[in-house]
């Protein structure tokens, strides 16, 4: 609504408005509310006549419009008898009684502390699936009451950090205290008999074994056979079921030559090879061996004689020495005496 505008204003502030024209802007900001936040088609007071105009049931008044209507419902009058019409119908109601709580008795008992137990670890030897078998002893349990388990997830507990990769079995029987198993949180097997419990009276022990369900199915091996006497490569790491030997496997040769040990009734013979020749190997030459020369003598170096000195006078010339000998050459032989040298 324009209240700048109007005669007697000043340009920039608006003048004061009368109370009729306050009540009709508080119409329209409640009637623009109310289709808003209300539904019109829901309302059990609400009537269109023969007319066209709308009515109140509740108030017996007209309206020309559904804003006109709207704006009346959030109005004091229709509020008041809306109060007024709730307080006659919660008197004329026949009061009923309150239904009764449920009741449950709550059993009190002291702990006595943790049970024994014992856990075994299983391996089916047919499909390969892990189990565990857990025996818990119950030696001072409560008359007329059973063990029971549930499994937790690791998000449940608040003893320790969440960790996705476990999940906990949880085992209760008063007046003991209740105890938890930490297993890896794989997929259970709850098929008939990958998941039992029994309970023993007599004895006074509670079992409980379930499967974990295979990750991976093992395929079957893609190829040609090998020959007999062949053994196959090793299973890989990650397979859950051991592959069993080749049946057509023979056994390693006794040593010595001692024969072979009979064969357990119903096993059918292997079949005999055909003895196998040593391969023949080419004749090898003695190797040769270099010539061998022989040893070279150093060549011999004349002697030399001493400087012969001319004779004092009244001194005889010295005599002459005698021939020199040499050594036997090898072609002369080892009797064979060289001729003295000639003298001069």
């Amino acid at each position: 609504m324009d209240f700048q505008h109007r005669p007697g204003g000043k340009t920039g502030s608006g003048g004061v408005a009368s109370s009729s024209e306050s009540n009709r802007d508080r119409r329209e900001r409640l009637r623009q509310l109310a289709l808003e936040t209300i539904d019109i088609n829901k309302d059990p007071y609400f009537m269109k006549n023969h007319l066209g105009s709308y009515e109140c049931k509740l108030c017996l008044t007209l309206h020309n419009n559904e804003g006109s209507y709207l704006a009346h419902t959030q109005g004091k009058k229709h509020q008041t008898n809306l109060a007024r019409r709730a307080a006659k119908e919660a008197k004329e109601a026949p009061q009923q009684p309150a239904p009764e709580k449920v009741k449950v008795e709550v059993k009190k008992f002291v702990k006595i502390g943790r049970p024994g137990y014992k856990v075994t670890k299983q391996r089916d030897p047919e499909t390969g699936q892990q189990s565990l078998l857990f025996q818990i002893d119950y030696p001072e349990i409560s008359e007329s009451i059973a063990p029971r388990h549930r499994f937790m997830s690791a998000y449940e507990q608040r003893i320790e950090p969440p960790d996705r990769r476990w999940q906990y079995l949880l085992l209760a029987a008063e007046p003991y205290e209740t105890i938890a198993f930490k297993v890896p949180s794989r997929e259970i097997d709850k098929g008939e008999s990958r998941f039992w419990t029994h309970w023993n009276r007599e004895t006074k022990q509670f079992f409980l074994q379930f499967h974990f369900k295979m990750e991976k199915a093992m395929q079957p091996p893609s190829g040609p056979m090998p020959p007999m006497g062949m053994k196959r490569p090793p299973p890989l790491m990650g397979s859950l079921t051991p592959r069993p030997p080749p049946i057509d496997s023979m056994p390693p040769p006794p040593p010595g030559g001692m024969p072979l040990p009979p064969l357990p009734p119903g096993i059918p013979a292997p079949p005999q090879m055909p003895p196998q020749m040593p391969p023949q190997m080419p004749p090898q030459m003695p190797p040769q061996m270099p010539p061998q020369m022989p040893p070279q003598m150093p060549p011999q170096m004349p002697p030399q004689m001493p400087p012969q000195m001319p004779p004092g006078p009244g001194v005889p010339p010295p005599a002459p020495l005698p021939p020199l000998m040499r050594p036997p050459l090898p072609s002369e032989g080892p009797g064979v005496m060289p001729p003295p040298p000639p003298n001069n």
